[in-house]
């Protein structure tokens, strides 16, 4: 009687080079939506950010400052009702979990008017330039490969 020769037949090479071949058609493109899934998530956390800062600010009847940098968002509530400025007559709020509101990849807010200076969510709703409330912080913020964040501060719409 012959004795088999070790190693793996034909079907089995081939029945192996098509599994690889189905998960690697299935696999690639999937590792190259994740950069769109997490600046997706990063539009979602300056929306998030920006709709707790509103909300606090006409719940607490405080103001809320919230700057948004190129890859988180700080929000400052102030100490007592009446004050019209954030830094020292104020402290650091943070998202309802007590986690930062920030990017967790390479998405960025770009660039806007809102970029990088503060906006102030006054206790009646509007959303202003300065904390006294009478210039309304109005326009967009780009965030990488997502659609922009827009401000109407009369209004008080975040979208």
């Amino acid at each position: 009687m012959k004795r088999r020769a070790p190693g793996f037949t034909i079907v089995e090479l081939v029945t192996i080079m098509v599994v690889i071949g189905i998960l690697a058609a299935i696999a690639v493109p999937r590792i190259g939506q994740l950069d769109a899934f997490t600046s997706s998530a990063y539009r979602n956390e300056v929306l998030s950010a920006l709709h707790h800062a509103q909300k606090s600010a006409v719940s607490h009847r405080r103001l809320v400052c919230a700057t948004v940098n190129a890859q988180n968002v700080q929000l400052q509530i102030a100490l007592s009702p009446g004050d019209q400025a954030c830094g020292a007559n104020a402290r650091t709020f943070s998202s309802p979990d007590g986690s930062p509101y920030s990017s967790h990849g390479t998405e960025r807010a770009q660039n806007g008017p809102l970029v990088g200076v503060p906006i102030f969510f006054q206790p009646s709703g509007e959303i202003t330039m300065n904390g006294a409330g009478t210039v309304y912080a109005t326009g967009l913020i780009s965030i990488t490969g997502q659609p922009d964040v827009g401000i109407d501060g009369s209004t008080g719409h975040v979208e």
